[in-house]
C-alpha cells in the first residue's frame, strides 16, 4: 500500500483530500504548515507528495527545493496559482505534475495513480542490464545515468523520457507521443509539463557534458536524440 504526504494549510481541503485517497485504498500523513515538512520527510518514506504553495512559515516552492536536493520523491503541487510562467517555474525546480484549485476529486486520485504507476513501471527490473548512446549510460536496473561515469541525478519523469528516446533513437517524438508515453493519459494539448522537462534534462547534460548534444528539437514535430 503507498503512503502519500498531504502538505496542505486549508484543515477542510487536507480532510477531503485524505479522505478521498484513503478510499482509494492509499495510506494518508496530513501536515498543515510548512515548518516540518523536510523533517518529516527525511524520516519516514513516502511514495508521493500532494505538496501546496501557499503555506505558512515555508512556502511549497521552497519546501520543494530543499526536496530536490536529497530525494526524487513525486511531488504534486495543488496551487491556486494558474499562470502558466509558476508551473514552468515549479516545474524547473522538479515538480512532476501540477494541479490548479479548484479541483475535482476524481482527477486528484488519477493524478496520483499516474505517477505511481509510472514509478512502479520505472522500478521493474529489466533483463536488459543497460543503455548506451555516445558517452551517456544508463543503468536500467538502478535506474541511474551517467555521462563519462559522472552520475547526473535526474527526476523518475525525466529518467523516462531520456529512457524511452534511447530505446527507441532515430524515432521522432511528438509532445502528445511523450506525454501519452509518460504519463500513460491523454494529451490535451498543455506541452508546457514536456517542454520544461526536456530542458531541465539538456541542462543537466550540459553541466556534465557541455560540448555534447544529446536531445534534437525536430521544429514542428517533437523530440529525437541526435544522430551518432
Amino acid at each position: 500500500m503507498d503512503t502519500i504526504l498531504i502538505v496542505e494549510d486549508n484543515e477542510d481541503v487536507n480532510f477531503m483530500l485524505a479522505e478521498a485517497l484513503t478510499d482509494a485504498g492509499y495510506r494518508v500523513k496530513s501536515i498543515y504548515t510548512g515548518t516540518d515538512c523536510i523533517d518529516i520527510i527525511q524520516s519516514q518514506k513516502f511514495d508521493l507528495i500532494l505538496l501546496d504553495i501557499m503555506l505558512p512559515y515555508k512556502s511549497g516552492d521552497q519546501i520543494l527545493k530543499e526536496l530536490r536536493l536529497f530525494s526524487e520523491t513525486p511531488v504534486i503541487i495543488i496551487s491556486a496559482k494558474d499562470m502558466v510562467g509558476t508551473k514552468i517555474d515549479l516545474l524547473k525546480l522538479g515538480a512532476d505534475d501540477y494541479i490548479t484549485k479548484p479541483f475535482d476529486l476524481g482527477e486528484i486520485v488519477a493524478r496520483v495513480e499516474s505517477n505511481l504507476r509510472r514509478i512502479h513501471k520505472q522500478g521493474h527490473v529489466n533483463v536488459n542490464k543497460g543503455l548506451q548512446y555516445k558517452d551517456l549510460s544508463l543503468d536500467d536496473n538502478a535506474k541511474r545515468v551517467a555521462v563519462n561515469q559522472v552520475e547526473i541525478e535526474l527526476t523518475a519523469t525525466e529518467y523516462m523520457i531520456l529512457e524511452l528516446l534511447i530505446k527507441s533513437r532515430g524515432k521522432v517524438f511528438t509532445k502528445s507521443n511523450l506525454y501519452e508515453s509518460i504519463w500513460e493519459e491523454e494529451y490535451l494539448g498543455d506541452d508546457n509539463a514536456i517542454k520544461t522537462h526536456i530542458s531541465n534534462l539538456r541542462n543537466k547534460l550540459k553541466q556534465v557534458s557541455p560540448d555534447t548534444e544529446y536531445i534534437e528539437t525536430v521544429w514542428g514535430l517533437g523530440y529525437r536524440l541526435y544522430k551518432e
